[in-house]
């Protein structure tokens, strides 16, 4: 069985079981983009879903999904109530689902960046250097491993479906990483905060893997909930995520899983310009 099979499977079976196991009327489903291994998603959201469900007061259910589009169906049809979006996610929810609003984003997502990745021994250097190249995104949906890397592209004279030999979408950041070591793909793009973990965690030899450019910065993740949550909720959600803590050692442990040492509150019109490069790229229709 594939890795992409097999998670695939996981994320049916899982969210198969929340969904037909049913939650009270009053029970706050949570969800994210699933844009790193399915596992690895279920461990760091189990201690922010225990912190949520005691700040906000009522119970809390994470629910995984198999891909990033349904994230945006299931908030759209109010069957999730608050999300982790990319950036390009978040314009499609507040698109699509009426009402929906950013609530808080880390600090990092403010400022973030993608990382264009090959191995030490193909020669390339620069963007232009990818023509005639093997290359690979990460989901479709995703702005910091498909978005924001293709509008670069675009800005340094690269188009993807003209200029590249081969590309494809490896579905998730750690997956990028994964084709471009196992030699699939001559290079990939990916969030930054992902390859710092695998870089941390020893899952990626920087001696044969290692990054040749770094995108400007873009705004990007963020919280987002649809319109039917109450504002009470809202409110008690944000606030939950304003004030962790770093110095405290429980809310570290959360905010470590998280990637950040500070949320910050989200402001919908910081999103604009994400939802420029989309609709410059085809990737989103406004009416």
């Amino acid at each position: 069985m594939t890795r992409q099979l097999a998670r695939l499977l996981f994320l049916l079976l899982f969210t198969f079981s929340v969904l037909v196991g049913g939650a009270a009327a009053d029970t706050l489903r949570l969800s994210a983009i699933p844009d790193e291994d399915p596992q690895e998603l279920l461990r760091k959201y189990k201690p922010f879903t225990d912190y949520i469900e005691k700040e906000v007061g009522v119970p809390v259910k994470f629910v995984p999904v198999v891909d990033y589009a349904a994230t945006v169906e299931g908030l759209a049809a109010n069957r999730l109530d608050i999300v982790w979006y990319g950036g390009f996610t978040s314009v499609q929810a507040v698109e699509r689902a009426q009402g929906a609003t950013r609530l808080a984003m880390r600090e990092e997502d403010a400022s973030f960046k993608s990382v264009f990745v090959t191995r030490t021994d193909s020669g390339i250097k620069t963007l232009a250097d990818l023509k005639g190249k093997t290359f690979a995104f990460g989901s479709v949906s995703s702005t910091s491993g498909h978005l924001m890397p293709r509008h670069f592209l675009k800005a340094a004279g690269v188009e993807p479906e003209r200029d590249f030999g081969k590309f494809g979408f490896s579905g998730a950041h750690d997956a990028t990483a994964a084709w471009v070591a196992a030699n699939r793909v001559d290079a990939g793009a990916l969030n930054f905060l992902v390859w710092k973990k695998l870089v941390d965690n020893k899952k990626i030899d920087t001696a044969k893997v290692h990054v040749f450019w770094t995108t400007p910065p873009y705004v990007d993740y963020v919280w987002v909930a649809r319109g039917g949550v109450s504002e009470e909720i809202r409110e008690k959600f944000k606030q939950a995520l304003l004030k962790l803590d770093y110095d405290k050692p429980a809310d570290k442990e959360i905010m470590d899983l998280q990637r950040t040492r500070k949320f910050i509150p989200a402001k919908d019109s910081d999103w604009d310009g994400i939802k420029k490069a989309a609709i410059a790229a085809g990737m989103l229709k406004v009416n």
